[in-house]
């Protein structure tokens, strides 16, 4: 399951409109003719996640770090 992807969306842009063109054929659209471009959309939304998760990740260690320094320098006084 991807998320919403609206024009407000630019990562992986070429990769929405790649799919969104296969899906103008009906044909192509049911009998599994985009599968391709989905397959590749879904990396392309999987790595930006993963990217995204990361960076997160660091952010909140760092803003840990600085709760705990806070709180220990609140104790220590």
């Amino acid at each position: 399951m991807h998320p919403q992807l609206s024009d407000k969306r630019t990562v992986c842009w070429e990769f929405i409109q790649a799919l969104e063109m296969c899906h103008m054929s009906t044909w192509a659209k049911f009998s599994g003719g985009c599968n391709t471009q989905k397959d590749e959309l879904n990396k392309c939304l999987r790595k930006e996640r993963i990217a995204r998760t990361t960076r997160n990740r660091e952010a909140a260690k760092e803003q840990r770090a600085k709760t705990e320094q806070a709180w220990k320098d609140f104790n220590e006084d």
